[in-house]
């Protein structure tokens, strides 16, 4: 399954009302259970601190890939949010992140799981395609530049 498949409005929230890392987590863990996609909110975002306590998944540039292995999910899932005035999530240089990309995958299918994380790696070495989702006003204008 291509990440574009997982990209639609009901999982993606902008602007973020988050302050927080954990905050960041638990919005977006509510979006995937309204969307339909996981059924309880708190073991999600259990298995996303779990993973956390490993190593934060705030990279560079404003970007963090909070994602997980978790039996929670029967395949893989996606949650986009977008803080234009960033939020602290522990990334690597310090910096303040800006697009959060939430990954939940079954534990047996590591081939889609890291297949999805290096295709959000690839569109976010562009600079203009991330300013362009900080930029975005409506979760269908995010959409759509996933789809140009």
């Amino acid at each position: 399954m291509a990440l574009i498949d997982l990209v639609t409005e009901e999982v993606i929230r902008i602007p973020m009302i988050s302050t927080t890392k954990n905050e960041v987590m638990r919005e977006l863990a509510t979006l995937l259970h309204r969307a339909g996609k996981i059924e309880e909110i708190e073991p999600v975002v259990e298995a996303l601190l779990e993973r956390e306590r490993k190593g934060s998944t705030g990279l560079e540039a404003g970007l963090a890939v909070p994602h997980s292995k978790t039996s929670l999910v029967d395949g893989l899932v996606l949650a986009i949010g977008i803080a234009p005035n960033g939020i602290d999530f522990e990334a690597l240089d310090g910096e303040l992140s800006r697009l959060f990309f939430m990954l939940l995958a079954p534990p047996d299918q590591s081939g889609p799981h890291i297949e999805a994380l290096s295709e959000i790696a690839r569109l976010t070495q562009s600079k203009s395609f991330c300013n362009s989702l900080v930029g975005s006003t409506s979760a269908a204008e995010v959409v759509e530049l996933f789809t140009e």
